[in-house]
């Protein structure tokens, strides 16, 4: 992996590290490709319409996307990608409607390490308030729970061939 200097992780962040049971290059495909993303981000009671995805994978391209809630009330985060690595790094600045007040300039990082047929993921994002890290938290938690589901199926589908 390339030389990534993590900054310090203050208590206005969201810090999380998880091993998702697929390789490196695949966990990359779902936080870059609209299609994959759309499947999986967002906590229960919360999709993503594809068509409200967009990737452009370059410095400076955008990574949008809305979150819809189970009454239609939609939820956009917008950002601009500001730095990444592929297959290894992922830096994104953020502005969001997160139904606790807007969100500014929210600096989100994520590290994709490899391990073979898994991925060690750290998602490094702020700053928030404590009401908003703790939303946010529980919020991508819920989104990796939904991804490792997908994982997990892909693995028994392969083994059940």
């Amino acid at each position: 992996m390339s030389d990534l200097t993590p900054p310090a992780v203050t208590d206005r962040d969201v810090y999380i590290t998880r091993t998702f049971a697929a390789p490196r290059t695949v966990v990359w495909k779902f936080w870059t490709s609209p299609e994959q993303l759309a499947v999986w981000f967002g906590p229960d009671g919360f999709h993503v319409p594809v068509e409200t995805v967009a990737v452009e994978l370059r410095e400076g391209g955008r990574w949008d996307l809305s979150m819809v809630d189970e009454a239609g009330n939609a939820f956009p985060i917008r950002g601009r990608i500001a730095a990444f690595i592929e297959f290894e790094y992922l830096e994104i600045v953020l502005d969001a409607d997160s139904g606790a007040g807007p969100l500014e300039d929210i600096l989100l990082r994520v590290q994709f390490h490899d391990h073979g047929d898994r991925t060690r993921m750290t998602l490094h994002q702020g700053p928030f308030t404590d009401e908003q890290r703790e939303m946010t938290a529980e919020g991508w938690e819920l989104s990796f729970v939904k991804l490792d589901a997908i994982f997990e199926e892909s693995i028994t589908e392969e083994q059940n061939s």
